[in-house]
């Protein structure tokens, strides 16, 4: 039986087992993933993380839903930030590699983490609903009171529809606030569930924001917390305004092929503790 030892991390209520792999020492099965992430147990996780050496950038990083399913974690990335400079890994700022390719992140004062998205190149409109990829898919609905919304059930329907078989997509639930800020819930596909907060999610709900009129950066509440996301629009924002937002919608097959750019999604990042698990 191998012991390993662990931190915990969450980011806006997301949270994490993350591992120092440097030595390369660790390999898991989806199994002893699902064991690690179980809430009752193991450590329990929305996902585990491995900071690994790579020849050319300050850590590879790599993520695993609590499934044992891989994708890009914004959350989870910048929780991997914040432990690697505890390591003693950068000095204030880093590029490292992660599902998606290279990012940038750089560590502010109290703990926020500002961490560089890869640039997004189409946005699909699908009635009133939005697609959009940030290293992981995401479909996003607008709507109101979302507080009291079956998010749940409804997220699940979407997840696990014809559309987005066989893999799947994460289901954003947006309410446009005031003050140019907007709310966010999302049931996270490897999860299985509703999560406290989803990094990729809140980036793509921000960029779909940009399309009803809202302006870097947005102000992104979650039931974990306060992130926000800035952005710089191309073509994809011009070609919309000019086309009008709404011919767009009307149309489910219509994609726009513009691009945001110098995306960045900032927020807290925080150890909770550290241990070892006997697996």
């Amino acid at each position: 039986m191998n012991t390993i030892h662990f931190h915990k991390y969450q980011a806006t209520g997301n949270d994490f087992v993350l591992i120092d792999n440097r030595a390369g020492k660790y390999s898991f099965t989806k199994d002893q993933i699902a064991k690690v992430c179980d809430r009752r147990f193991g450590v329990g996780a929305d996902g585990l993380l491995l900071i690994e050496k790579h020849p050319s950038f300050d850590f590879n990083l790599v993520y695993y839903n609590s499934d044992g399913s891989q994708s890009l974690c914004g959350n989870g990335s910048r929780a991997a930030v914040m432990m690697a400079s505890s390591l003693g890994m950068l000095n204030g700022k880093t590029i490292f590699n992660a599902y998606d390719g290279s990012h940038e992140a750089e560590v502010l004062p109290n703990g926020i983490i500002r961490l560089k998205m890869n640039n997004v190149k189409a946005v699909k409109m699908m009635g009133e609903d939005i697609f959009i990829n940030t290293g992981s898919p995401h479909f996003i609905r607008f709507v109101k009171k979302l507080e009291g919304y079956p998010v749940l059930e409804e997220g699940r329907k979407i997840r696990y529809s014809e559309a987005y078989s066989p893999h799947g997509a994460n289901a954003n639930f947006v309410e446009l606030q005031n003050d140019n800020s907007i709310f966010v819930r999302t049931y996270e596909r490897g999860v299985e569930d509703e999560t406290l907060s989803c990094g990729t999610g809140v980036t793509a709900a921000a960029l779909a924001a940009s399309l009803k009129g809202y302006r870097s950066p947005v102000v992104v509440k979650v039931l974990g917390g306060e992130l926000s996301v800035e952005f710089k629009t191309g073509e994809l924002n011009a070609l919309a305004e000019q086309a009008g937002i709404k011919a767009e919608i009307n149309n489910p097959s219509a994609t726009n092929t513009g691009i945001f750019h110098d995306i960045f999604l900032i927020g807290p990042a925080k150890m909770v503790f550290e241990g070892d698990l006997e697996l």
